[in-house]
């Protein structure tokens, strides 16, 4: 009787987590689609696309990498960019490591796989101090199945989709870094002074060529240089501020 309780709550847990990331599930659906369809367009094989974003599975960095993979960098080159597009992790990783005090490495390893951004509000915002096991799975695991699953279907629909439709498509990479970007600077005036720098250090590279870098490389070290710079100069002064 005891084991068929212990069951009961589980599934009851498992089932509760998966309704709270049920709007983060539908939300990455058409994300992970137009990822697909970009990536299919570039000629990346739906193995390939598959793959990236079940071990990836980072949408912004994946959106970056395709830039990076265009302009035609090398391993190095997208690794770097990725690794510091994605740097943010580890501090939500160690945020959301407090919810689950006492659990295995391995455990909370696996958890932080799952972190995206939306999942890291759900369970950093969670009044509870201590998140179970089957709760913290059914809200990893319902946006990572979308988010792999949605890749996939994309990349399928690149492959039968009208040319001229798929290529038009291609204008979503934009808008979505338009909407990553401008909800970030709009209360945050560090945000916007590294956004502002990455801008002069792209248009410094590509006016005044002074080194002989390919576009791949020129995104890696924009990234790089902006970044750096805003974490050692900027500091946490005029960190947020109203907007008008």
């Amino acid at each position: 009787m005891e084991e068929i309780k212990r069951q009961c709550t589980y599934y009851e847990l498992l089932l509760s987590g998966l309704k709270a990331s049920l709007p983060v599930g539908i939300g990455y659906l058409p994300i992970a689609l137009t990822f697909g369809v970009i990536a299919s367009s570039q000629g990346l094989p739906l193995v390939v696309i598959v793959a990236m974003s079940a071990f990836v599975y980072a949408g912004a960095s994946q959106f970056v990498a395709l830039n990076v993979i265009a302009a035609g960098a090398g391993p190095a080159g997208l690794i770097l960019t990725t690794f510091f597009v994605n740097l943010r992790h580890l501090l939500m990783t160690a945020t959301t490591s407090e919810k689950f005090r006492g659990e295995s490495k391995g455990w909370l390893a696996f958890v932080s796989y799952g972190i995206t951004d939306e999942v890291f509000s759900l369970i950093a915002t969670d009044s509870r101090r201590r998140l179970s096991r089957p709760y913290a799975l059914g809200v990893i695991s319902l946006p990572y199945l979308a988010w792999v699953g949605g890749s996939a279907a994309g990349a399928v629909m690149g492959g039968v989709i009208p040319a001229v439709l798929e290529a038009s498509m291609e204008i979503a990479l934009y808008a979505m870094f338009i909407g990553l970007l401008v909800p970030e600077v709009k209360n945050s005036r560090s945000k916007l002074n590294v956004a502002f720098i990455a801008l002069g250090l792209s248009s410094i590279f590509h006016w005044l060529p002074l080194l002989d870098l390919s576009e791949g490389w020129t995104i890696t070290l924009t990234t790089l240089i902006a970044a750096l710079f805003g974490a050692f100069f900027l500091g946490e002064e005029g960190t947020t501020y109203e907007s008008d």
